[in-house]
């Protein structure tokens, strides 16, 4: 089989339609018309060689292969874009202040870091780590320029979602026993928090009782009293420390918890360009890291996507 190089603008329209889950208007996003992006579309499938999209009633839906090349296409044009900024803005100076949860402090943050240093030595980036609240407030008052954000509130699903992950109920590596006749003890952070929220209403839907046996601002101080054996606390995979690991729900009489986003927000709608570089390299990483403990967002790839 001949290989061969897959057109870039057309990568870009396919994922636009997808992204907006409609090729019509992915058409006024390129500035193509209609039946161009069709043209487009049937061309990929073409280079591909097998059908990308599927009708579904009066839309459309990717298929099997569709679903593939899209997460492949969206990895090529962050490398794409990448590597342009990298040429053009290798004069790219200043600094970018940057916000996350703790839970991806100490996995990954060091090499995007480093990497972002190696691209561009002259930009200064500022990272701090902390709760959606304190990072929302950074991000309303200038304090910071882009933020990764659980998705709990309707304010904190602002941005671009990247990925949905399964929250789980974390104990003890050592294991953990609940005690039907006793309050479930809760290890958690001080209110407000999405994690216990979503922990409580899932307790309280199936009416196991519980109790608060440990409270901490800080997720060191949350991790230490579940490796104690203090409690079970709600919470992603992500960043989990020796000494803790998820539970089987079932198996330890708890009831499922729902999957949580993860969204990458802007401070301003028209970022400086350093904050723009820095959001191409957080976007793939993210990608590349949670890509196998969770639903990697491909916008509407689920849903139905217009003709």
């Amino acid at each position: 089989m001949s290989l061969v190089n897959l057109d870039m603008d057309v990568l870009r329209t396919f994922v636009a339609g997808v992204d907006l889950g409609s090729f019509a208007k992915a058409a006024e996003r390129v500035g193509r018309s209609p039946s161009a992006i069709s043209m487009q579309l049937r061309k990929l499938e073409e280079q591909v060689g097998q059908p990308l999209v599927r009708k579904d009633g009066r839309s459309l839906a990717l298929t099997e292969a569709g679903e593939s090349l899209l997460s492949y296409a969206r990895r090529l044009l962050d490398l794409n874009d990448e590597a342009l900024m990298a040429a053009r803005s290798s004069a790219v100076s200043g600094s970018v202040r940057l916000g996350l949860p703790p839970d991806f402090a100490e996995t990954w943050l060091p090499g995007v870091l480093a990497r972002f240093a190696r691209v561009h030595p002259d930009v200064h980036v500022e990272a701090r780590v902390d709760r959606n609240a304190t990072l929302l407030a950074g991000l309303a008052t200038g304090a910071l320029d882009i933020a990764l954000l659980w998705g709990g509130s309707e304010q904190d699903r602002r941005g671009e979602k990247l990925a949905d992950l399964q929250m789980s109920w974390i104990g003890p590596a050592s294991g953990f026993v609940r005690d039907p006749a006793a309050a479930l003890p809760l290890v958690a952070f001080d209110l407000p928090c999405v994690f216990r929220q979503a922990g409580v209403a899932a307790l309280d839907a199936v009416g196991v009782s519980w109790r608060v046996a440990f409270s901490s601002p800080g997720l060191s101080g949350l991790w230490a009293a579940v490796s104690a054996g203090l409690g079970v606390t709600p919470r992603t995979a992500q960043g989990l420390p020796v000494g803790v690991k998820p539970l089987d729900a079932k198996a330890a009489g708890l009831p499922e918890l729902p999957q949580i986003g993860l969204f990458l927000r802007m401070a301003d709608s028209q970022p400086s360009p350093a904050a723009s570089l820095l959001k191409v390299i957080l976007r793939e990483t993210l990608k590349l890291n949670l890509g196998a403990t969770s639903d990697v967002m491909a916008p509407q790839s689920a849903q139905a996507i217009s003709a």
